[in-house]
């Protein structure tokens, strides 16, 4: 099955890193020295997202295999 010309969860992970980035460097502009702790937690939600979007693409692959797998099981069967 090809891929399909528009991945969400691709779509997903480049725009919250991107909007952490952001955040990131706004809170340096606006807060300065004082925005080391948020920007730390803006990071850890950062890799929370990419972690958990990692997982759902890992769950779908194999969701997927194990689909096809049914699919030609049932074609040796018939």
């Amino acid at each position: 099955m090809p891929h399909p010309a528009f991945d969400v969860l691709r779509a997903l992970a480049i725009g919250s890193q991107a909007l952490g980035l952001v955040i990131i460097i706004t809170l340096e502009t606006v807060l300065g020295d004082a925005a080391r702790p948020w920007q730390g937690g803006t990071l850890g939600l950062m890799l929370t997202a990419a972690l958990i979007l990692a997982l759902v693409r890992v769950y779908r692959r194999n969701r997927l295999r194990k689909q096809r797998a049914e699919r030609l099981g049932d074609r040796d069967h018939a």
